[in-house]
């Protein structure tokens, strides 16, 4: 058996730059919603696919935020794209998925939260992190956990995640303190690299780990002086930019792996969606 879980907000976002725009009979912006539609139809209709839920980010900001002032939050995002949510969270329902709307905690804290709970059940095969986003290769175990990126059919286990970015998965909060990612508003350090962090990190693994003098690093870095310097002088940020990037696994989320299991869409709920966005014809497809 597997477990399939969506990364709900990049799809949302996928589909408003992806798909064409529509507009509802109320006048609402509906285009991201209608391509959401088809997009998940299609996964849940594959191959191997029984178990699914997908998580939103409800409320962009999280309890990061009040970690750090430059953690990402809603500014800048397209006003018709950010209406959408609701409406997303809501089509995901009614094709019968499970739907975590996350508030205080990001939608990726509650995909790795379920990832290793399901990966420490005996009956589960597999667990596919359907996103492409980086900081959930953290997640990533052998062949157990493993990501996928829907658009381009690139499934990542741990040999593919050390050859993509040069460290294991339990080392990619520390890459990211490191390198930063601008997406999550993560700064990084000057100097550091992907090369240079990737050689220092498949040696050392953690930050913490990382000795004071480059001569005792063990490995050949260009620039290991000035390297060196800079995370002497600025450690407690990247411990703390590595704190960001590490996505939670105590999200409280309270479906079993029953409460996964897909039964097909929920007509009471679509049929009545699918008329609000002016998208009927989606129906004899959900059927």
């Amino acid at each position: 058996m597997r477990v399939h879980l969506v990364d709900g907000t990049y799809e949302l976002f996928r589909s408003y730059f992806g798909a064409p725009s529509a507009t509802a009979p109320d006048g609402r912006e509906v285009g991201a919603t209608r391509g959401l539609l088809r997009s998940l139809n299609a996964l849940v209709r594959g191959p191997g696919v029984t178990h699914v839920a997908i998580a939103f980010d409800t409320v962009i900001e999280s309890f990061r935020n009040q970690l750090f002032a430059g953690y990402k939050t809603s500014a800048g995002i397209e006003p018709e794209l950010h209406a959408q949510f609701p409406l997303a969270e809501a089509a995901a329902e009614a094709l019968g998925m499970t739907v975590w709307r996350m508030v205080e905690f990001e939608a990726d804290d509650a995909l790795a939260t379920f990832a290793a709970r399901a990966a420490a059940l005996p009956e589960i095969e597999q667990v596919v992190i359907c996103s492409p986003d980086k900081d959930l290769t953290q997640c990533v175990r052998a062949a157990r956990v493993v990501t996928l990126d829907r658009m381009r059919g690139v499934v990542r286990d741990e040999a593919a995640v050390r050859d993509k970015f040069g460290v294991g998965p339990a080392s990619i909060p520390d890459y990211l303190a490191l390198v930063g990612d601008p997406a999550d508003g993560i700064p990084g350090l000057p100097r550091w690299g992907p090369r240079s962090t990737a050689t220092v990190l498949a040696r050392w693994e953690h930050l913490e780990r990382i000795p004071p003098s480059p001569a005792a690093w063990e490995v050949v870095v260009r620039g290991a002086s000035g390297l060196a310097e800079t995370l002497a002088a600025r450690r407690d940020d990247a411990l703390l930019y590595r704190t960001l990037a590490t996505l939670r696994t105590d999200v409280p989320l309270t479906e079993d792996l029953a409460a996964l299991a897909w039964h097909g869409p929920d007509l009471a709920r679509l049929e009545p969606l699918c008329r609000a966005i002016g998208d009927e014809s989606f129906l004899a497809r959900a059927r």
